[in-house]
């Protein structure tokens, strides 16, 4: 009988989610509705963050925090060179200049020392810089303590990327556990919904804060700029009637926003989806120790990305890094002879400094950390649906394929 296909990730949806939504379509309230409300309310409880606000997507949650956060024409944002690209476009599309930060060349995340050596680069071109984008790349935690204490000698603000990292825990310098998300050291942090992400809402984006007035703005440019709160109107005589109440229809529109906002349907789904986080979180956390263990007693020349001491990780990805040369093989070779077994991979990610458009804007750089890292990542599948037999069956096909 033919095994099923693995892919590197899928969404898991249950009953309750198909409920959730169902409800959703039969409500009032498609679009902007009060589940909107209550996903961003039970977000930022599960995170432990003041205020949450949702989005279309991640890509606009980081655009508008970024112009939030005074990004403009000829500003300098730092941002990394092992991440997706929408790390980097968000400075881009607010018209900065990106100064590229590298990363460890084992676990991929951005480090102390590579955060200061970007932002020297950045001030001695005459171009310091105002934010830092970093990313908690495959669910593991940066370490923020220490890059924030960099940030700090500098005037620079950070925006957590943490769009892999929802559930995933870290002890602060005072030994406190605080989640991702809670921004402790960061302006923002930014999480994604999409369909192979922790949780997932179909598309969706979500962005954390600690600052009522950022989040209003957040909230304000997300919407088309547009608010319908008395209290902020500026035009009083089309504003209010006679007796000084407001219009009924009035709004201003007081920002070149965007239509950003996520709907009542996509926060049904998230909300379904947030309630099951725990068994979520045990499932993906399970995973990741049988990988681990399995591949500690493999003789085969991978190393699994490595978890740093105070870290409790939820994966969003399961990469390891391959010697290809030690084994004779070329990476498109093995991920095809994987794939011809059932087993999908993927690689996470190419350097963004390597995309066309950035080399076109910027030229060619050398970002060795990353560029180690790219050469040797690779994603197996991993997700809460996974059985153990099906974890066990991926290491069993890289041993076939790897001893060819």
């Amino acid at each position: 009988m033919t095994k099923p296909f693995l892919p590197y990730g899928k969404q898991t949806i249950t009953a309750a989610d198909k409920k959730a939504v169902l409800e959703a379509l039969e409500s009032d309230y498609l679009t902007t509705g009060p589940r909107v409300d209550a996903f961003e309310k039970a977000f930022a409880d599960y995170v432990g963050a003041p205020h949450a606000i949702s989005f279309a997507n991640a890509t606009g949650a980081l655009h508008v925090a970024c112009l939030a956060l005074g990004i403009k024409d000829g500003g300098t944002v730092l941002t990394p060179a092992m991440s997706f690209a929408a790390s980097t476009n968000c400075a881009s599309y607010a018209g900065a200049h990106v100064e590229f930060m590298d990363c460890d060349p084992v676990s991929g995340l951005v480090t102390a020392e590579t955060f200061a050596e970007a932002a020297n680069r950045a001030e001695e071109a005459g171009r310091p810089a105002k934010l830092a984008v970093i990313v908690h790349l495959n669910g593991e935690a940066a370490d923020m303590a220490a890059i924030s204490a960099q940030a700090k000698k500098r005037g620079i603000l950070i925006m957590e990327d943490s769009c892999h990292a929802l559930g995933t825990t870290y002890e602060d310098p005072d030994g406190n556990v605080q989640k991702v998300g809670s921004c402790q050291y960061a302006s923002f942090s930014s999480f994604s919904f999409h369909p192979v992400k922790t949780i997932t809402s179909a598309e969706g984006g979500m962005l954390t804060c600690t600052d009522p007035e950022l989040c209003k703005q957040v909230s304000l440019l997300r919407g088309h700029g547009i608010t319908r709160i008395a209290d902020d109107f500026t035009d009083k005589e089309m504003a209010f009637d006679e007796n000084g109440s407001p219009n009924p229809w009035y709004y201003e529109m007081q920002e070149l926003g965007f239509n950003y906002r996520l709907t009542d349907m996509a926060c049904a789904l998230g909300s379904s989806q947030l309630a099951q986080m725990d068994d979520i979180a045990r499932r993906r956390r399970e995973i990741k120790k049988l990988y681990d263990d399995l591949f500690s007693k493999s003789k085969l020349r991978v190393t699994p990305i490595p978890t740093s001491a105070g870290i409790d990780p939820v994966r969003h990805l399961y990469p390891i890094l391959v010697d290809y040369d030690a084994h004779n093989m070329s990476r498109s070779a093995f991920c095809n002879l994987l794939r011809e077994m059932g087993i999908g991979t993927q690689v996470h990610y190419i350097p963004t400094h390597k995309l066309p458009y950035y080399v076109e804007r910027y030229g060619q750089q050398s970002m060795p950390g990353a560029e180690a890292y790219y050469e040797k990542v690779v994603s197996l599948p991993f997700y809460p649906g996974l059985k153990d037999k099906d974890v066990k069956r991926v290491v069993s096909a890289l041993e076939d394929v790897l001893s060819r």
